[in-house]
């Protein structure tokens, strides 16, 4: 415990005001504590979960999330931005992650991403716990929309998807971790996220239906699952979602 509370006013900037229940532009919150605290602490009590958080400054000088406070201090908590690139050696936030771990709630999500080429796993059962041990073990960044899983200590890397709908959430994704130059479509498993290899028909034909047999010459099969892909009717929607994506990147 500490002798006298003191103030700690916190001003929170661009699209972090989404995590706020007090919204509008660059809203400040004001708390009392009664003993130290981390950065962390303090700004994920606001509502605001710490991956979200890409740079911090206290009385205009930029401190990581380990910093604790103890006297009167005035925060300033800005989300990953392209703007920071003054201050470089300051970001808290990795850009570039290309592999990820989802929870069970953002299947559309996941399939989205294999669609474009990108690893992301979400193991069954999903539980947090399960969440957390494969983002760990497999060096993943964490896609929830499950703000208390978020902030977990554990957690380096991870994004909350602002949008309920799927085709927003795969463009927020790409925007936040910069992959729009790494899309690879039609080379992962839809399924189980396996990679694809092109195969000999033969090598496939006793398992194809009669008419995919007649009709179609190039296949390919997942690594894992042994799934087999062809360019069937499917396929002309499937090249429709993927430049539906492209447009909205501007690709």
């Amino acid at each position: 415990m500490i002798s006298h509370p003191f103030t700690v006013t916190l001003t929170f900037f661009g699209d972090l005001v989404f995590f706020l229940k007090c919204r509008g532009a660059a809203p400040t919150i004001q708390r009392v504590l009664k003993e130290k605290a981390s950065v962390k602490d303090v700004i994920e009590a606001c509502g605001v979960p710490h991956p979200e958080v890409d740079l911090v400054m206290i009385d205009g000088t930029p401190v990581n999330f380990s910093r604790v406070l103890q006297g009167n201090s005035v925060i300033e908590v800005y989300p990953v931005d392209v703007t920071h690139t003054s201050l470089k050696g300051h970001l808290l936030q990795q850009r570039h992650i290309t592999k990820f771990v989802a929870d069970g709630h953002l299947g559309k999500l996941t399939r989205n991403l294999r669609l474009l080429g990108f690893d992301v796993v979400s193991p069954a059962p999903a539980d947090d716990w399960r969440l957390l041990e494969v983002m760990q073990d497999e060096n993943r960044g964490l896609l929830t929309r499950d703000r208390r899983l978020l902030m977990h200590a554990v957690v380096r890397d991870g994004f909350y998807p602002r949008s309920q709908y799927p085709d927003e959430q795969t463009v927020e994704v790409i925007c936040r971790f910069q992959l729009s130059n790494l899309i690879s479509p039609f080379w992962r498993c839809l399924r189980c996220n396996g990679s694809l290899q092109e195969v000999e028909k033969g090598d496939v034909m006793k398992d194809l239906e009669p008419l995919t047999r007649i009709y179609y010459e190039r296949f390919r099969r997942c690594k894992d699952c042994g799934k087999i892909y062809w360019r069937g009717s499917h396929f002309d929607k499937l090249r429709a979602r993927v430049e539906g994506f492209f447009s909205k990147l501007a690709i």
